[in-house]
């Protein structure tokens, strides 16, 4: 008979193993569905589409990333960029864009409609309603668009699809803690919501979102993504009530990093914890499992021992071993520090879920956002007002 110590670190190696295996299970099935395609797509051959770009300030890559939205391959096609602010020193920048390619239909619509607390679905609402066709694409300004950007968000439509959606994937860091951020963006966000969809529970990302205008406008329009704090999460919840599914691409794009302090990862990292948290609790929750550091490390606690000091480190080398051959297999920023990374990323993130139950107010671009969830009542007086 197992006397009491042997007990408590069998169940500890028991529960570790547990989460490794799910975790790797999410790691298997973001590898094959990345890069590959579900069914053929529906998507009209050459139909017109309308590229609404919300803009805010001059960023570190801004005029590659919206000189890219010029040089599209695709035969028609107009770009909608929509600024609150009439000052704001992204403005040159348009106009001097626009000038220099003529041959691209494109228009700057200036000022804001105030239909919820997220800046920028307010930014977005008079350029949706500007859109003169029935495809339309959300797109963030720092969103790096191949060529085939559009052919490849067409390319993911089906039967069921009620919108195609791309996770961003961080690129091009400069420096250790903007590695921190492709840690997160990539081998765990993106991999969750790839495994995700693989299972038929795709969620909506605001980075890039091509919708079918009639689809939306049906059921209220863009203004109907005011009904949570996040207009993903929001039109997560539309699509699935509408009875149809998210899509992802078969490859996210890309968003280039460049440098990043640890603060600006902290609070971006805290931003979108809350707002998980908020929108989608019951799906938050687990991910205090994501990461090997806190259940190893509470495991070697209630049951230290060698031996099974010995089992978590070779089931660590397995997990991150399993998350660097995802970067590998999807084309991913990669290199000997990653693995560093990964660890750092697993070592803050029980403080940034736990912050994330602990507040609910976040700071985006300077705009406080107030994400506790809204009142129906609240949301109804919105609508009306709107």
């Amino acid at each position: 008979m197992m006397d009491d110590g042997w007990t408590g670190m069998d169940l500890a190696l028991t529960l570790c193993l547990a989460l490794t295996l799910i975790n790797l299970a999410s790691l298997g099935l973001a590898a094959l569905r990345l890069g590959g395609r579900r069914g053929t797509s529906i998507f009209p051959n050459k139909a017109p589409v309308s590229l609404v770009r919300p803009v805010c300030g001059l960023e570190t890559f801004s005029e590659e990333m919206l000189t890219r939205g010029f040089r599209l391959d695709h035969p028609d096609y107009e770009l909608i960029f929509c600024v609150a602010d009439r000052a704001d020193p992204i403005v040159p920048l348009l106009h001097r864009l626009m000038a220099a390619h003529p041959g691209v239909p494109s228009r700057l619509i200036v000022g804001d409609e105030r239909i919820s607390d997220n800046p920028k679905l307010n930014n977005c609402v008079r350029g949706w309603e500007a859109a003169r066709h029935d495809w339309v694409v959300l797109a963030d300004s720092n969103v790096l668009m191949p060529p085939d950007y559009l052919q490849r968000l067409q390319a993911a439509w089906r039967h069921d699809t009620g919108l195609v959606c791309s996770t961003p994937i961080g690129a091009r860091p400069a420096g250790f803690f903007a590695e921190i951020e492709c840690a997160f963006l990539n081998t765990l966000q993106a991999r969750w919501q790839y495994a995700g969809e693989a299972v038929g529970l795709g969620f909506a990302q605001g980075k890039s979102m091509l919708w079918h205008k009639p689809f939306l406008e049906a059921r209220g329009g863009i203004r109907a993504l005011a009904a949570e704090i996040a207009e993903d999460a929001a039109a997560t919840k539309l699509v699935r009530a509408a009875g149809a599914r998210v899509h992802l691409v078969a490859s996210p794009f890309e968003q280039p990093l460049g440098r990043r302090s640890l603060a600006e990862v902290w609070a971006r990292q805290l931003r979108w914890a809350r707002l998980r948290r908020v929108t989608f609790p019951a799906f938050f929750a687990p991910e205090i499992g994501t990461g090997p550091v806190l259940p190893f490390g509470l495991a070697l606690v209630l049951a230290p021992s060698p031996a099974l000091a010995g089992w978590l480190c070779a089931l660590a080398a397995l997990w991150y071993g399993a998350e660097y051959a995802l970067a590998i297999r999807a084309g991913w920023h990669r290199g000997p520090r990653l693995f560093l990374a990964f660890l750092v990323r697993d070592t803050l993130f029980p403080a940034i879920w736990a912050g994330a139950w602990m507040r609910g107010a976040v700071l985006w671009r300077g705009n406080a956002m107030d994400i506790r969830p809204k009142a129906p009542a609240r949301l109804r007086t919105r609508a009306t007002a709107a």
